[in-house]
């Protein structure tokens, strides 16, 4: 699937935005889809993709199947967490999936940088457990990385629990590399360097810090953008959610 532009990033923020205040009101889903699809731009696809939703959820009471047959707008990580907060005996509110979502849509809107999305899915899959596999999976999946990050980030899929997701971070670092060229100037990587020399110090310096790889991965690993990139504060959208569930 393509990479949505500004204009339709913008409108599916407005809608898991719109979705997430009516869910809290108590609204059905049918009756929150209808509405919506009348808000929204016409020049955007979303209005389409919503029509479709609330044809499907008409049938099975479900968004996320629908959401997976409309793969070249919705992107697998999307669906992934729709689809978590629908399980019968889910850990994960409706209401918080859309939030999580909806920050999601506000950073892509602006200038989005890999690693800022990374740090921010991937902390979303390990705060509210959505399972890493498979959370991982639908992360590799999205168009917006490059072939060496989804690469990586398949990687993570077999290595978290068995390597300190800090080494991860810091092996794959600039830093990494300037460390090792003060030893050896002639030194070269054999994999892509995909986070800076700020990420790559402060992998380091928590390298053994969690015994399971894991954790709060946005208060280790910060990630700072230009501030005109930003949808919202770095601090509202890398922040833990509003309703952990852990």
């Amino acid at each position: 699937m393509p990479v949505l532009d500004r204009e339709e990033s913008i409108e599916q923020a407005y809608f898991f935005a719109a979705f997430r205040e009516r869910v809290l009101d108590g609204l059905p889903s049918q009756d929150i889809l209808a509405q919506i699809g009348e808000e929204l731009l016409s020049t955007t696809k979303l209005p389409l993709a919503i029509g479709f939703l609330l044809t499907e959820c008409k049938l099975t009471g479900l968004m996320s199947p629908a959401m997976a047959r409309l793969d070249h707008y919705f992107t697998p990580f999307q669906t992934f967490v729709i689809a978590g907060a629908e399980l019968d005996f889910s850990r994960l509110p409706m209401d918080q999936a859309l939030l999580i979502l909806e920050r999601e849509a506000r950073y892509r809107a602006e200038s989005p940088t890999a690693p800022g999305l990374f740090v921010y899915q991937f902390e979303a899959i390990s705060r509210n457990r959505l399972g890493y596999a498979n959370g991982l999976d639908a992360m590799a999946a999205d168009p917006f990385y490059e072939a060496p990050w989804s690469d990586y980030i398949s990687l993570l899929r077999s290595r978290l629990g068995d390597v300190d997701f800090a080494d991860l971070i810091y092996s794959r670092s600039s830093y990494h590399v300037t460390e090792r060229r003060r030893r050896d100037p002639d030194y070269h990587s054999k994999y892509p360097t995909l986070f800076g020399e700020r990420e790559g110090k402060i992998a380091r310096a928590n390298r053994g810090r969690d015994p399971n790889g894991r954790g709060n991965t946005t208060r280790r690993f910060p990630h700072r953008h230009n501030a005109a990139a930003q949808p919202m504060s770095e601090t509202l959208l890398l922040q833990p959610l509003q309703k952990d569930p852990l």
